[in-house]
């Protein structure tokens, strides 16, 4: 089954997605709509078989250092994070990101 790929779009759905992490690990996505290897990366997860969260970064800026706080880490893009229990137990970018060890993370 491919990734199903689930913009956020405010801070009441980037919680949701914090709170899901105490009952399952998530899979949350910086993208870039202007960059190429943001691209390639969001269709390299596609073989992910989860839900993959993606905050577009030139559209919800905001957003984006939301989850530069909430994670302590600095923003990237493309930027992917494993989060379980709240707590950012993978974290990787550009082409240190890799389908194959996200899903890993989700078994």
């Amino acid at each position: 089954m491919p990734a199903n790929f689930i913009d956020l779009n405010s801070s009441d759905d980037l919680e949701a997605v914090f709170e899901r992490s105490n009952r399952e690990p998530v899979v949350l996505l910086k993208h870039s709509n202007s960059c190429g290897i943001s691209a390639h990366i969001k269709y390299l997860l596609e073989s992910v078989d989860a839900d993959i969260f993606v905050v577009t970064v030139q559209l919800h800026r905001p957003l984006s250092n939301e989850i530069t706080v909430r994670t302590g880490r600095s923003h990237q893009s493309p930027q992917l994070f494993v989060i379980r229990s709240g707590q950012v137990i993978h974290h990787a970018t550009h082409y240190g990101i890799d389908a194959a060890t996200v899903s890993s993370f989700l078994k």
